[in-house]
């Protein structure tokens, strides 16, 4: 069975067809309450480490060079644990990858989805 791995704004209403919805963003979501948030498990580990955030800085043009960089983070020790996490859950239940970012396509989300569901060649 195909692993079924979504991904979207954390700031989207929420699906009943979600399954368990995991945050991945280093940092809470702007203007979004704790205590109002819909999600089952907030992963910060899985996050791109700071330093790659900053480079990034969300420029679609970087996005490639962006993913190469990520997909070598998720094997380093800092990711290691949380990445094992995120596939035993992809393994288990339907997930919904949510980030705070606006171009979620050109995101983490976008390359955790790819790289759980095994389209992320690295490169």
């Amino acid at each position: 069975m195909a692993k079924q791995i979504k991904y979207r704004r954390v700031y989207e209403e929420t699906s009943p067809r979600d399954g368990r919805r995991i945050l991945v963003d280093r940092v809470w979501p702007r203007g979004m309450r704790k205590e109002e948030a819909d999600i089952d498990e907030w992963l910060r580990d899985v996050a791109p480490s700071t330093e790659l955030r900053k480079w990034y800085g969300h420029q679609p043009s970087r996005f490639t060079e962006f993913r190469h960089r990520y997909l070598d983070e998720l094997r380093d020790s800092e990711h290691r644990e949380a990445a094992g996490h995120l596939r035993d859950l992809a393994d288990h239940d339907k997930l919904t990858l949510l980030t705070a970012t606006k171009d979620v396509d050109h995101s983490q989300a976008a390359v955790l989805a790819e790289w759980l569901t095994g389209a992320a060649r690295p490169t």
